[in-house]
Protein backbone atom coordinates (compact mmCIF):
# COMPACT_ATOMS: atom_id res chain seq x y z
CA UNK A 1 0.00 0.00 0.00
CA UNK A 2 1.32 3.10 -0.75
CA UNK A 3 0.45 6.02 1.44
CA UNK A 4 0.84 8.86 -1.20
CA UNK A 5 -1.39 7.26 -3.76
CA UNK A 6 -3.97 6.54 -0.76
CA UNK A 7 -3.45 10.28 0.33
CA UNK A 8 -4.25 11.38 -3.39
CA UNK A 9 -7.04 9.62 -4.00
CA UNK A 10 -8.85 10.78 -0.96
CA UNK A 11 -7.89 14.07 -1.39
CA UNK A 12 -9.44 13.18 -5.25
CA UNK A 13 -12.82 12.05 -3.51
CA UNK A 14 -13.04 15.05 -1.36
CA UNK A 15 -12.43 18.01 -3.81
CA UNK A 16 -14.62 16.11 -6.84
CA UNK A 17 -17.69 16.55 -4.15
CA UNK A 18 -16.93 19.44 -2.54
CA UNK A 19 -16.38 21.43 -6.19
CA UNK A 20 -19.90 19.47 -7.45
CA UNK A 21 -21.88 20.78 -4.98
CA UNK A 22 -20.44 24.36 -5.53
CA UNK A 23 -21.87 23.80 -8.98
CA UNK A 24 -18.67 22.59 -10.97
CA UNK A 25 -19.25 19.67 -13.10
CA UNK A 26 -15.85 19.45 -15.05
CA UNK A 27 -12.64 17.50 -14.26
CA UNK A 28 -10.69 18.39 -11.44
CA UNK A 29 -7.57 20.28 -11.87
CA UNK A 30 -4.78 19.13 -11.62
CA UNK A 31 -3.11 18.65 -8.05
CA UNK A 32 0.38 20.89 -7.38
CA UNK A 33 3.15 20.35 -4.95
CA UNK A 34 3.35 23.52 -2.69
CA UNK A 35 6.84 24.94 -2.69
CA UNK A 36 6.95 24.70 1.21
CA UNK A 37 5.70 21.67 3.23
CA UNK A 38 4.63 24.03 5.59
CA UNK A 39 1.82 24.87 3.24
CA UNK A 40 0.56 21.37 2.88
CA UNK A 41 1.54 17.92 0.65
CA UNK A 42 -1.31 18.27 -2.09
CA UNK A 43 -2.46 21.75 -3.91
CA UNK A 44 -5.20 22.37 -6.19
CA UNK A 45 -5.30 25.49 -8.14
CA UNK A 46 -8.55 27.31 -8.61
CA UNK A 47 -7.65 29.19 -11.36
CA UNK A 48 -9.42 27.13 -14.02
CA UNK A 49 -12.80 27.23 -11.76
CA UNK A 50 -13.06 31.14 -11.78
CA UNK A 51 -14.28 31.00 -15.45
CA UNK A 52 -17.12 28.31 -14.76
CA UNK A 53 -18.04 29.68 -11.06
CA UNK A 54 -18.07 32.97 -12.05
CA UNK A 55 -16.06 33.68 -8.72
CA UNK A 56 -12.12 34.80 -8.25
CA UNK A 57 -10.31 31.72 -7.51
CA UNK A 58 -9.36 33.07 -3.21
CA UNK A 59 -13.26 32.96 -2.61
CA UNK A 60 -13.47 29.36 -4.43
CA UNK A 61 -10.41 28.27 -2.80
CA UNK A 62 -11.82 29.68 1.14
CA UNK A 63 -15.36 28.04 0.05
CA UNK A 64 -14.26 24.39 -0.92
CA UNK A 65 -11.99 24.57 2.11
CA UNK A 66 -14.78 25.34 4.58
CA UNK A 67 -16.83 22.79 2.94
CA UNK A 68 -14.88 19.56 3.01
CA UNK A 69 -14.92 17.18 5.88
CA UNK A 70 -11.77 15.26 5.94
CA UNK A 71 -13.52 13.67 9.20
CA UNK A 72 -13.77 9.87 7.42
CA UNK A 73 -10.55 9.67 5.69
CA UNK A 74 -7.30 8.07 6.65
CA UNK A 75 -4.64 10.11 5.24
CA UNK A 76 -6.14 13.37 5.02
CA UNK A 77 -5.40 15.49 8.00
CA UNK A 78 -6.23 18.85 7.24
CA UNK A 79 -8.03 21.23 4.26
CA UNK A 80 -6.38 24.63 4.41
CA UNK A 81 -7.21 27.49 2.01
CA UNK A 82 -3.78 29.46 0.80
CA UNK A 83 -4.49 32.19 -1.57
CA UNK A 84 -6.03 30.67 -4.53
CA UNK A 85 -5.50 27.13 -3.41
CA UNK A 86 -7.18 24.37 -1.97
CA UNK A 87 -4.57 22.45 0.42
CA UNK A 88 -4.57 19.43 1.91
CA UNK A 89 -2.09 17.88 4.52
CA UNK A 90 -1.12 14.40 5.23
CA UNK A 91 -1.20 12.52 8.31
CA UNK A 92 2.43 12.85 9.17
CA UNK A 93 2.47 10.78 12.27
CA UNK A 94 -0.09 8.18 10.45
CA UNK A 95 2.92 8.05 7.67
CA UNK A 96 5.50 7.91 9.77
CA UNK A 97 4.39 4.91 11.82
CA UNK A 98 3.05 3.48 8.52
CA UNK A 99 7.35 3.62 7.37
CA UNK A 100 8.76 2.78 10.58
CA UNK A 101 6.65 -0.25 11.13
CA UNK A 102 8.26 -1.63 8.48
CA UNK A 103 10.92 0.58 6.40
CA UNK A 104 12.05 -2.09 4.00
CA UNK A 105 8.50 -2.55 3.12
CA UNK A 106 8.01 0.78 2.37
CA UNK A 107 10.82 1.44 0.02
CA UNK A 108 10.05 -2.00 -2.07
CA UNK A 109 8.34 -1.40 -5.13
CA UNK A 110 5.56 -3.96 -6.40
CA UNK A 111 6.56 -5.74 -9.63
CA UNK A 112 4.51 -3.31 -12.68
CA UNK A 113 3.10 -5.25 -15.28
CA UNK A 114 5.51 -5.52 -18.87
CA UNK A 115 9.21 -5.20 -19.68
CA UNK A 116 11.00 -1.89 -20.25
CA UNK A 117 14.19 -2.50 -22.91
CA UNK A 118 16.24 0.42 -22.44
CA UNK A 119 19.00 1.05 -24.60
CA UNK A 120 21.44 3.70 -24.36
CA UNK A 121 25.32 4.84 -25.40
CA UNK A 122 25.71 2.21 -28.34
CA UNK A 123 28.68 4.41 -29.63
CA UNK A 124 30.68 2.77 -32.11
CA UNK A 125 33.66 0.63 -31.55
CA UNK A 126 36.26 2.41 -32.95
CA UNK A 127 37.88 4.34 -29.62
CA UNK A 128 37.17 5.48 -26.19
CA UNK A 129 33.97 6.97 -25.00
CA UNK A 130 34.30 10.87 -25.13
CA UNK A 131 33.78 13.41 -22.31
CA UNK A 132 30.98 15.00 -25.30
CA UNK A 133 28.52 12.01 -25.18
CA UNK A 134 29.65 10.64 -21.44
CA UNK A 135 25.69 11.92 -20.27
CA UNK A 136 24.60 9.05 -22.68
CA UNK A 137 25.54 5.63 -20.61
CA UNK A 138 24.95 8.08 -17.11
CA UNK A 139 21.55 9.43 -18.16
CA UNK A 140 20.99 5.31 -19.43
CA UNK A 141 22.25 3.48 -16.34
CA UNK A 142 20.39 5.87 -14.30
CA UNK A 143 17.53 5.43 -15.81
CA UNK A 144 17.62 1.88 -15.93
CA UNK A 145 18.56 1.88 -11.99
CA UNK A 146 15.21 4.20 -11.64
CA UNK A 147 13.08 1.95 -13.34
CA UNK A 148 13.86 -1.25 -11.40
CA UNK A 149 13.78 0.70 -8.17
CA UNK A 150 10.39 1.66 -9.45
CA UNK A 151 9.50 -2.17 -9.55
CA UNK A 152 9.65 -2.62 -13.56
CA UNK A 153 11.37 -5.50 -15.27
CA UNK A 154 14.15 -3.76 -17.34
CA UNK A 155 16.42 -5.43 -19.86
CA UNK A 156 19.58 -2.70 -20.75
CA UNK A 157 21.04 -3.23 -24.20
CA UNK A 158 24.09 -2.12 -26.48
CA UNK A 159 23.75 -1.97 -30.30
CA UNK A 160 26.47 -2.42 -31.47
CA UNK A 161 27.29 -0.72 -35.12
CA UNK A 162 29.59 -3.30 -36.89
CA UNK A 163 28.43 -2.86 -40.44
CA UNK A 164 29.61 0.74 -40.63
CA UNK A 165 32.40 3.00 -41.94
CA UNK A 166 33.94 3.16 -38.41
CA UNK A 167 34.60 0.06 -37.77
CA UNK A 168 35.87 -0.60 -41.81
CA UNK A 169 38.40 1.86 -41.23
CA UNK A 170 39.21 0.95 -37.70
CA UNK A 171 39.55 -2.76 -39.22
CA UNK A 172 41.46 -1.57 -42.31
CA UNK A 173 43.91 0.90 -40.39
CA UNK A 174 44.73 -2.37 -37.91
CA UNK A 175 45.53 -4.70 -40.77
CA UNK A 176 47.20 -2.60 -43.02
CA UNK A 177 49.39 0.80 -40.68
CA UNK A 178 52.21 -0.67 -38.59
CA UNK A 179 52.88 0.30 -35.00
CA UNK A 180 56.14 2.15 -35.96
CA UNK A 181 54.17 4.83 -38.09
CA UNK A 182 51.71 5.56 -35.12
CA UNK A 183 52.37 8.08 -31.86
CA UNK A 184 52.22 5.85 -28.63
CA UNK A 185 49.01 4.89 -27.15
CA UNK A 186 47.54 7.81 -24.36
CA UNK A 187 47.28 4.02 -21.76
CA UNK A 188 47.86 0.61 -22.22
CA UNK A 189 44.05 0.09 -23.12
CA UNK A 190 42.73 -1.89 -26.31
CA UNK A 191 40.07 1.27 -27.13
CA UNK A 192 43.22 3.63 -26.61
CA UNK A 193 45.52 1.46 -28.40
CA UNK A 194 43.13 0.66 -31.52
CA UNK A 195 41.73 4.27 -31.88
CA UNK A 196 45.27 5.32 -33.38
CA UNK A 197 44.92 3.26 -36.40
CA UNK A 198 41.06 4.32 -36.89
CA UNK A 199 42.61 7.99 -36.78
CA UNK A 200 45.31 6.99 -39.23
CA UNK A 201 42.82 5.26 -41.30
CA UNK A 202 40.81 8.23 -41.73
CA UNK A 203 44.06 10.55 -42.37
CA UNK A 204 45.06 7.91 -45.21
CA UNK A 205 41.55 7.41 -46.39
CA UNK A 206 41.46 11.32 -47.31
CA UNK A 207 44.64 11.21 -48.73
CA UNK A 208 44.77 8.20 -51.05
CA UNK A 209 41.39 7.23 -53.42
CA UNK A 210 42.79 3.86 -53.39
CA UNK A 211 42.54 3.41 -49.56
CA UNK A 212 38.92 5.10 -49.85
CA UNK A 213 38.33 2.94 -52.28
CA UNK A 214 39.40 -0.19 -50.48
CA UNK A 215 37.51 1.04 -47.62
CA UNK A 216 34.53 1.01 -49.44
CA UNK A 217 34.61 -2.06 -50.63
CA UNK A 218 34.70 -3.23 -46.86
CA UNK A 219 31.85 -1.29 -46.17
CA UNK A 220 29.65 -2.53 -48.85
CA UNK A 221 30.95 -6.44 -47.78
CA UNK A 222 29.93 -5.73 -43.99
CA UNK A 223 26.72 -4.42 -44.88
CA UNK A 224 26.25 -7.87 -46.52
CA UNK A 225 27.02 -9.12 -43.55
CA UNK A 226 29.99 -11.72 -45.37
CA UNK A 227 30.33 -14.03 -42.46
CA UNK A 228 34.15 -14.79 -43.03
CA UNK A 229 34.64 -10.56 -43.17
CA UNK A 230 32.61 -10.33 -40.39
CA UNK A 231 34.23 -12.89 -38.13
CA UNK A 232 38.18 -11.19 -38.95
CA UNK A 233 36.47 -7.65 -38.05
CA UNK A 234 34.92 -8.80 -34.73
CA UNK A 235 38.10 -9.55 -33.51
CA UNK A 236 39.09 -5.85 -33.73
CA UNK A 237 36.19 -4.11 -32.55
CA UNK A 238 35.36 -6.67 -29.90
CA UNK A 239 38.98 -5.86 -28.47
CA UNK A 240 38.19 -1.79 -28.73
CA UNK A 241 34.67 -2.25 -26.82
CA UNK A 242 36.35 -4.29 -24.54
CA UNK A 243 38.30 -0.84 -23.38
CA UNK A 244 35.10 1.03 -23.69
CA UNK A 245 33.59 -1.61 -21.46
CA UNK A 246 35.62 -1.27 -18.77
CA UNK A 247 35.22 2.51 -18.75
CA UNK A 248 31.62 2.25 -18.63
CA UNK A 249 31.76 -0.17 -15.95
CA UNK A 250 34.47 2.10 -13.73
CA UNK A 251 31.45 4.40 -14.10
CA UNK A 252 29.12 1.98 -12.63
CA UNK A 253 26.95 1.26 -15.93
CA UNK A 254 26.04 -2.32 -16.74
CA UNK A 255 24.49 -3.87 -19.53
CA UNK A 256 22.56 -6.90 -20.27
CA UNK A 257 23.38 -7.66 -23.72
CA UNK A 258 24.85 -6.71 -26.46
CA UNK A 259 22.86 -7.09 -30.11
CA UNK A 260 24.56 -6.73 -33.59
CA UNK A 261 23.92 -4.80 -36.20
CA UNK A 262 24.61 -7.64 -38.67
CA UNK A 263 22.19 -9.98 -37.42
CA UNK A 264 19.62 -7.65 -38.54
CA UNK A 265 20.91 -8.17 -41.72
CA UNK A 266 22.08 -11.89 -41.91
CA UNK A 267 18.63 -12.89 -40.24
CA UNK A 268 16.38 -11.26 -43.26
CA UNK A 269 14.96 -8.63 -40.29
CA UNK A 270 16.31 -6.10 -42.63
CA UNK A 271 15.21 -7.11 -46.01
CA UNK A 272 11.47 -8.07 -44.28
CA UNK A 273 11.64 -4.57 -42.93
CA UNK A 274 12.39 -3.11 -46.20
CA UNK A 275 9.72 -5.15 -48.19
CA UNK A 276 7.05 -3.86 -45.93
CA UNK A 277 7.97 -0.06 -46.00
CA UNK A 278 8.30 -0.61 -49.74
CA UNK A 279 4.43 -1.49 -49.46
CA UNK A 280 3.43 1.65 -47.24
CA UNK A 281 1.18 4.67 -48.65
CA UNK A 282 4.76 6.82 -47.66
CA UNK A 283 6.61 5.03 -50.10
CA UNK A 284 8.14 6.12 -53.23
CA UNK A 285 10.81 5.20 -55.53
CA UNK A 286 13.87 7.45 -57.25
CA UNK A 287 14.12 7.07 -61.33
CA UNK A 288 18.06 5.73 -60.28
CA UNK A 289 16.17 3.07 -58.12
CA UNK A 290 16.45 4.29 -54.34
CA UNK A 291 13.74 3.74 -52.14
CA UNK A 292 12.41 6.70 -49.55
CA UNK A 293 9.38 7.74 -47.53
CA UNK A 294 8.00 11.01 -47.98
CA UNK A 295 7.72 13.12 -44.94
CA UNK A 296 6.56 16.34 -46.37
CA UNK A 297 3.43 16.41 -43.97
CA UNK A 298 5.94 15.86 -41.05
CA UNK A 299 9.08 17.43 -42.14
CA UNK A 300 9.20 20.61 -43.97
CA UNK A 301 12.22 21.72 -46.24
CA UNK A 302 14.84 19.80 -48.20
CA UNK A 303 14.73 16.82 -46.10
CA UNK A 304 11.69 15.84 -46.04
CA UNK A 305 12.97 12.22 -47.60
CA UNK A 306 13.68 9.42 -45.83
CA UNK A 307 15.68 7.13 -47.78
CA UNK A 308 15.55 3.79 -46.94
CA UNK A 309 17.56 2.20 -49.50
CA UNK A 310 20.58 3.70 -52.41
CA UNK A 311 19.99 3.51 -55.76
CA UNK A 312 21.70 -0.06 -55.53
CA UNK A 313 18.75 -1.15 -53.67
CA UNK A 314 21.21 -1.61 -50.36
CA UNK A 315 19.98 -0.48 -47.06
CA UNK A 316 21.13 2.79 -45.41
CA UNK A 317 22.15 2.68 -41.22
CA UNK A 318 18.37 4.42 -40.82
CA UNK A 319 16.41 0.94 -42.16
CA UNK A 320 18.81 -0.80 -40.15
CA UNK A 321 17.52 0.79 -37.16
CA UNK A 322 13.80 0.91 -38.12
CA UNK A 323 14.06 -3.05 -38.23
CA UNK A 324 15.90 -2.90 -34.93
CA UNK A 325 13.22 -1.53 -33.47
CA UNK A 326 10.74 -4.06 -34.79
CA UNK A 327 12.68 -7.07 -33.39
CA UNK A 328 12.75 -4.73 -30.06
CA UNK A 329 9.51 -4.96 -29.86
CA UNK A 330 9.04 -8.13 -30.05
CA UNK A 331 10.99 -8.98 -26.96
CA UNK A 332 9.10 -6.88 -24.69
CA UNK A 333 5.51 -8.21 -25.75
CA UNK A 334 2.16 -6.38 -26.00
CA UNK A 335 2.50 -4.52 -22.02
CA UNK A 336 6.11 -3.43 -22.94
CA UNK A 337 8.42 -0.48 -23.02
CA UNK A 338 10.97 0.75 -25.38
CA UNK A 339 12.60 3.88 -24.27
CA UNK A 340 15.92 4.97 -26.01
CA UNK A 341 18.70 7.27 -24.70
CA UNK A 342 20.26 9.64 -28.01
CA UNK A 343 22.22 12.30 -28.40
CA UNK A 344 20.43 15.70 -29.45
CA UNK A 345 22.23 15.49 -32.84
CA UNK A 346 19.89 12.55 -33.67
CA UNK A 347 16.93 13.87 -33.43
CA UNK A 348 16.03 13.96 -36.92
CA UNK A 349 16.74 10.16 -37.69
CA UNK A 350 14.82 9.74 -34.72
CA UNK A 351 12.09 11.32 -36.01
CA UNK A 352 12.46 9.34 -39.60
CA UNK A 353 12.68 5.99 -37.60
CA UNK A 354 9.29 7.21 -35.65
CA UNK A 355 7.64 8.28 -38.89
CA UNK A 356 8.73 4.55 -40.32
CA UNK A 357 7.41 2.62 -37.20
CA UNK A 358 4.30 4.15 -37.61
CA UNK A 359 3.65 3.63 -41.18
CA UNK A 360 4.21 -0.04 -40.13
CA UNK A 361 1.78 0.04 -37.49
CA UNK A 362 5.03 -0.87 -35.02
CA UNK A 363 5.38 -0.02 -31.58
CA UNK A 364 7.78 3.10 -31.45
CA UNK A 365 10.29 4.00 -28.78
CA UNK A 366 10.18 6.52 -26.09
CA UNK A 367 13.49 8.55 -26.82
CA UNK A 368 15.50 10.58 -24.15
CA UNK A 369 17.72 13.48 -26.18
CA UNK A 370 20.33 15.09 -24.35
CA UNK A 371 22.58 18.53 -24.52
CA UNK A 372 26.49 17.49 -24.67
CA UNK A 373 28.73 18.44 -22.09
CA UNK A 374 30.89 21.36 -23.18
CA UNK A 375 34.34 21.80 -22.38
CA UNK A 376 37.04 24.60 -23.48
CA UNK A 377 38.65 22.29 -25.62
CA UNK A 378 35.81 22.79 -27.75
CA UNK A 379 33.86 20.22 -29.80
CA UNK A 380 35.20 16.94 -30.08
CA UNK A 381 36.19 14.65 -32.91
CA UNK A 382 37.48 10.86 -32.52
CA UNK A 383 38.55 11.56 -36.05
CA UNK A 384 41.04 13.78 -36.00
CA UNK A 385 41.99 13.45 -32.33
CA UNK A 386 40.59 16.38 -30.87
CA UNK A 387 38.89 14.66 -27.86
CA UNK A 388 39.09 14.45 -24.14
CA UNK A 389 38.17 11.18 -23.03
CA UNK A 390 35.99 9.97 -20.60
CA UNK A 391 39.17 7.97 -18.65
CA UNK A 392 40.89 11.62 -18.16
CA UNK A 393 38.00 12.82 -16.73
CA UNK A 394 37.33 10.02 -14.27
CA UNK A 395 41.09 10.26 -13.36
CA UNK A 396 40.87 13.62 -12.69
CA UNK A 397 37.57 13.62 -10.53
CA UNK A 398 39.47 10.91 -8.50
CA UNK A 399 42.89 12.81 -8.10
CA UNK A 400 41.19 15.91 -7.04
CA UNK A 401 38.74 14.04 -4.85
CA UNK A 402 41.70 12.18 -3.25
CA UNK A 403 43.39 15.67 -2.56
CA UNK A 404 40.00 16.63 -1.11
CA UNK A 405 40.44 12.96 0.98
CA UNK A 406 43.70 13.40 2.47
CA UNK A 407 43.41 16.88 3.17
CA UNK A 408 39.64 15.78 5.52
CA UNK A 409 41.19 12.75 6.71
CA UNK A 410 45.19 12.63 6.95
CA UNK A 411 44.35 9.66 9.64
CA UNK A 412 42.87 6.99 6.83
CA UNK A 413 45.49 3.92 5.81
CA UNK A 414 46.70 4.96 1.83
CA UNK A 415 44.31 1.84 0.63
CA UNK A 416 41.51 3.29 2.06
CA UNK A 417 42.11 7.11 1.21
CA UNK A 418 42.29 6.15 -2.06
CA UNK A 419 39.23 3.38 -1.83
CA UNK A 420 37.18 6.62 -0.82
CA UNK A 421 38.94 8.92 -3.64
CA UNK A 422 37.97 6.01 -6.21
CA UNK A 423 34.37 6.38 -5.03
CA UNK A 424 33.92 9.91 -4.45
CA UNK A 425 35.29 11.00 -7.86
CA UNK A 426 33.59 8.48 -9.70
CA UNK A 427 30.19 9.33 -8.09
CA UNK A 428 31.23 13.34 -8.76
CA UNK A 429 31.24 12.97 -12.40
CA UNK A 430 27.82 11.04 -12.53
CA UNK A 431 25.94 12.83 -9.83
CA UNK A 432 27.33 16.42 -11.45
CA UNK A 433 25.48 15.34 -15.09
CA UNK A 434 22.39 13.86 -13.66
CA UNK A 435 21.24 16.54 -11.91
CA UNK A 436 21.05 18.34 -15.01
CA UNK A 437 17.86 18.17 -16.95
CA UNK A 438 19.13 16.03 -19.64
CA UNK A 439 17.68 19.48 -22.69
CA UNK A 440 19.89 21.38 -20.95
CA UNK A 441 23.77 22.18 -21.61
CA UNK A 442 26.63 21.01 -19.39
CA UNK A 443 29.58 22.71 -18.52
CA UNK A 444 31.29 20.57 -15.91
CA UNK A 445 32.49 22.05 -13.59
CA UNK A 446 35.21 20.77 -10.70
CA UNK A 447 34.43 23.51 -8.03
CA UNK A 448 30.84 22.10 -8.00
CA UNK A 449 31.24 18.53 -8.71
CA UNK A 450 33.23 18.13 -5.78
CA UNK A 451 31.67 20.34 -2.89
CA UNK A 452 31.21 18.53 0.13
CA UNK A 453 28.64 21.34 1.52
CA UNK A 454 26.33 22.04 -1.57
CA UNK A 455 24.30 20.00 -4.48
CA UNK A 456 26.83 17.42 -4.98
CA UNK A 457 27.54 13.91 -4.85
CA UNK A 458 29.68 14.13 -1.56
CA UNK A 459 27.15 15.87 0.14
CA UNK A 460 25.12 12.77 -0.55
CA UNK A 461 27.29 10.09 0.75
CA UNK A 462 28.58 11.85 3.28
CA UNK A 463 25.29 11.98 4.61
CA UNK A 464 24.71 8.07 4.27
CA UNK A 465 28.31 7.72 6.18
CA UNK A 466 26.97 9.37 9.10
CA UNK A 467 23.70 7.64 9.43
CA UNK A 468 26.23 4.62 8.84
CA UNK A 469 28.52 5.75 11.54
CA UNK A 470 25.28 6.24 14.19
CA UNK A 471 24.23 3.18 13.59
CA UNK A 472 27.10 1.45 14.07
CA UNK A 473 28.26 3.27 17.62
CA UNK A 474 24.55 2.11 18.55
CA UNK A 475 25.28 -1.31 17.79
CA UNK A 476 28.54 -1.21 19.73
CA UNK A 477 26.75 0.40 22.68
CA UNK A 478 24.27 -2.46 22.45
CA UNK A 479 21.60 0.12 21.66
CA UNK A 480 18.87 -0.76 19.42
CA UNK A 481 15.96 0.21 17.07
CA UNK A 482 12.15 0.05 18.30
CA UNK A 483 9.16 1.47 17.65
CA UNK A 484 6.52 2.58 19.09
CA UNK A 485 3.97 4.87 17.68
CA UNK A 486 3.52 7.10 21.17
CA UNK A 487 6.89 8.22 20.87
CA UNK A 488 6.69 9.49 17.19
CA UNK A 489 7.23 13.04 17.70
CA UNK A 490 7.04 16.01 14.69
CA UNK A 491 10.87 15.47 14.15
CA UNK A 492 10.57 11.66 13.28
CA UNK A 493 7.56 12.47 11.50
CA UNK A 494 8.94 15.04 8.81
CA UNK A 495 11.74 12.51 8.07
CA UNK A 496 9.84 9.69 7.69
CA UNK A 497 7.80 11.49 5.57
CA UNK A 498 10.89 12.67 3.33
CA UNK A 499 11.97 8.56 3.41
CA UNK A 500 8.07 7.98 2.33
CA UNK A 501 8.83 9.61 -0.93
CA UNK A 502 11.17 7.44 -2.19
CA UNK A 503 9.26 5.44 -4.14
CA UNK A 504 6.65 8.19 -5.51
CA UNK A 505 9.59 10.46 -6.73
CA UNK A 506 11.40 7.11 -8.41
CA UNK A 507 7.74 6.56 -9.99
CA UNK A 508 8.11 10.00 -11.39
CA UNK A 509 11.23 10.30 -12.60
CA UNK A 510 10.97 6.66 -14.36
CA UNK A 511 6.42 8.33 -15.73
CA UNK A 512 8.53 11.55 -16.71
CA UNK A 513 12.11 10.15 -18.18
CA UNK A 514 13.22 13.20 -15.75
CA UNK A 515 16.94 11.57 -13.67
CA UNK A 516 17.46 15.02 -12.25
CA UNK A 517 14.11 15.08 -10.61
CA UNK A 518 14.98 12.46 -8.53
CA UNK A 519 18.81 13.59 -7.82
CA UNK A 520 16.59 16.47 -6.66
CA UNK A 521 14.53 14.46 -3.97
CA UNK A 522 18.19 12.69 -2.93
CA UNK A 523 19.53 16.15 -1.95
CA UNK A 524 16.28 16.82 -0.03
CA UNK A 525 16.05 13.54 1.88
CA UNK A 526 20.39 14.01 2.83
CA UNK A 527 19.42 17.50 3.72
CA UNK A 528 16.16 16.34 5.67
CA UNK A 529 18.46 13.58 7.94
CA UNK A 530 21.31 16.17 8.07
CA UNK A 531 18.63 18.65 9.92
CA UNK A 532 17.00 16.00 11.78
CA UNK A 533 20.93 14.42 13.03
CA UNK A 534 21.77 18.64 14.29
CA UNK A 535 18.71 18.94 16.21
CA UNK A 536 17.88 15.45 17.64
CA UNK A 537 20.45 13.69 20.01
CA UNK A 538 20.13 10.08 19.52
CA UNK A 539 22.78 8.40 20.97
CA UNK A 540 22.69 10.66 24.43
CA UNK A 541 19.13 10.47 24.31
CA UNK A 542 17.95 9.16 28.05
CA UNK A 543 14.30 8.16 27.54
CA UNK A 544 14.94 4.85 26.18
CA UNK A 545 12.20 4.72 24.33
CA UNK A 546 12.08 7.77 22.12
CA UNK A 547 15.75 6.59 22.01
CA UNK A 548 14.09 3.25 20.31
CA UNK A 549 12.20 5.27 17.91
CA UNK A 550 14.97 8.25 16.82
CA UNK A 551 17.55 4.87 15.98
CA UNK A 552 14.70 3.32 13.60
CA UNK A 553 14.34 6.84 11.90
CA UNK A 554 17.54 6.73 11.25
CA UNK A 555 17.96 3.06 10.05
CA UNK A 556 15.05 4.18 7.82
CA UNK A 557 16.89 7.38 6.59
CA UNK A 558 19.60 5.33 6.12
CA UNK A 559 18.17 2.83 3.96
CA UNK A 560 16.20 5.62 1.70
CA UNK A 561 19.68 7.32 1.61
CA UNK A 562 21.40 3.28 0.45
CA UNK A 563 18.78 2.90 -2.53
CA UNK A 564 18.97 6.64 -3.27
CA UNK A 565 22.69 6.10 -4.33
CA UNK A 566 21.79 2.99 -6.21
CA UNK A 567 19.08 4.47 -8.00
CA UNK A 568 21.65 7.04 -8.83
CA UNK A 569 24.57 4.36 -9.72
CA UNK A 570 27.19 6.05 -7.10
CA UNK A 571 28.67 4.29 -4.85
CA UNK A 572 27.69 3.74 -1.06
CA UNK A 573 30.21 4.47 1.62
CA UNK A 574 29.65 3.57 5.13
CA UNK A 575 33.04 5.91 6.41
CA UNK A 576 34.21 9.07 4.31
Amino acid sequence: MDPHRAFRAEATTLLEDVFRRLGHEGGLPAFEVPPDPAMGDLGCPCFPLARPLRRAPSEIAREAAAAVDASGTTWVREVRAVGPYVNLFLDRNRLAAHVLRDPDAALTAAPKPGRVLLEHTSANPNGPLHVGRARNPILGDTLARLHRAAGHDTHVQYYMDNLGRQVALLYWGARNIPEDDLPPAGRDKPDHVLVRYYQAANERMKEDPVVAEEVRALVARLEAADPDLLADVRRVYEACFAGMRESLERLGCAYDSTKDESDLVASGAVEETLHRLQGTPRAAQEEDGAWYLDLSDVLKGQKDRFYVTRKDGTSVYATRDVAYHVWKAGQVGDDGRLVDVLGEDHRLQALQVRTALEALGERVPTVVFYAFVALPEGKMSTRVGRVVFLDELMDEAVARADEEVRRRRADLPESRALSIAEAVGIAAVRFNIVRIQPEKPIEFRWEEALDFEGDSAPYLMYAHARAASLLRKAAEEGLVPRFDAGHIGDGEARLAATVARFLPEAEEAVERLAPHRFAVFALELASAFNEYYRDHPVLQCEDEALRGVRLLVVQAAREALRRAHEALGLPVLDEM
